[in-house]
C-alpha cells in the first residue's frame, strides 16, 4: 500500500520541492516547468489549475492532456527502483517525472532531458 500513499500526495505540495530542488543546482522553475509540459502536455494554464485545485497525482496524471509519447525513452534508477521496469502505470508516470527532474539537478541538458 505504500504506492496508494504517494498517489494520493497532493501535486502541489510536491512540486515546490521540485523547484526548490534545482534552484540549489542553478536551474529555474522555468526548467521544471519545460519538462513538466513535455511530459504531460499541460501548459501554463492547466498547471496552474492542477496546482490551485491541489489535486493528488492519481488525478494530475489523469487529467493531462497527454503523455508524451517519448516519455518510454527515460531511463535509469530513481529512488532505488529502475524505472523502465517499473509495471504499475501511474508509479512509472511519477517517477518519470521524478526522474526528469534529478536530471534538470543534475545539470543535463535540456535536449537530453527532453529526448531529443
Amino acid at each position: 500500500m505504500k504506492n496508494e500513499r504517494v498517489y494520493r500526495m497532493t501535486f502541489s505540495s510536491v512540486y515546490p520541492l521540485y523547484i526548490q530542488k534545482v534552484e540549489r543546482k542553478g536551474r529555474t522553475k522555468a526548467d521544471v516547468d519545460t519538462v513538466i509540459y513535455w511530459l504531460t502536455g499541460y501548459d501554463d494554464a492547466g498547471l496552474a489549475t492542477q496546482i490551485d485545485k491541489n489535486v493528488d497525482f492519481e488525478t494530475f496524471f489523469a487529467d493531462a492532456p497527454q503523455i508524451n509519447p517519448n516519455a518510454s525513452k527515460i531511463k535509469g534508477v530513481i529512488c532505488g527502483y529502475r524505472v523502465e521496469k517499473i509495471e504499475d502505470p501511474l508509479m512509472k508516470k511519477i517517477r518519470w517525472l521524478d526522474k526528469l527532474v534529478d536530471e534538470l539537478a543534475k545539470g543535463k541538458s535540456m535536449e537530453k532531458i527532453l529526448r531529443s
